[in-house]
């Protein structure tokens, strides 16, 4: 499918991932994960597309997202939403990504230092949520943020993750699909 007829694969194209490294010296036109310190680090750019496509966004959605990291993930799903509510517990990497991310001119975008794991109670329900790091479980307050007929893409797992879609239905019910093996930094 070309760029012109997917607006997310050309907002993919567009986005230069340069920008979301603290040293662009690191760089490099590979399609694999760039640490960004603390541990952390910045996914491979086609497995942010296929989690980006996998949440099958909407102009109305308000999606949460854990673990903004540098922010690469959060300027893929802005565009594409009414509200992105985003959560880091690295302070560091929460104060980089915020100002990258404002300078970019992203407004539609609510930031908060915290545990992730806690999600954003008081904003949910959420149509969306995406989790960019692995949880050895999903957490039951993600799962009870999760909107009626909402969407979550989560790596589950410890040392083997599989990248998890859970779809709730209108009355609550929970329907959970692995989509492939994938190797995140484990949620902490």
């Amino acid at each position: 499918m070309t760029g012109s007829k997917d607006p997310i694969l050309k907002h993919y194209l567009s986005l230069d991932r340069k920008r979301f490294l603290e040293d662009p010296s690191i760089y490099r036109a590979v399609d694999a994960p760039l640490p960004i310190g603390y541990g952390q680090t910045l996914s491979q750019p086609s497995l942010v597309l296929h989690m980006t496509r996998l949440l099958d966004l909407k102009p109305h959605h308000r999606v949460l997202e854990i673990g903004t990291g540098s922010g690469y993930q959060s300027a893929m799903i802005a565009p594409f939403v009414k509200t992105l509510y985003t959560v880091e517990v690295i302070e560091a990497l929460y104060h980089g990504a915020k100002c990258r991310l404002r300078a970019m001119g992203y407004d539609n975008i609510e930031f908060r230092l915290g545990d992730g794991k806690a999600g954003w109670p008081e904003a949910a329900p959420f149509d969306r949520i995406i989790v960019t790091a692995a949880p050895g479980r999903i957490p039951q307050a993600l799962l009870e943020q999760l909107g009626p007929r909402g969407r979550m893409v989560v790596p589950v797992g410890d040392f083997l993750q599989y990248l998890t879609v859970v779809e709730k239905d209108a009355g609550g019910g929970l329907r959970v699909t692995r989509d492939m093996a994938v190797r995140f930094v484990p949620l902490v």
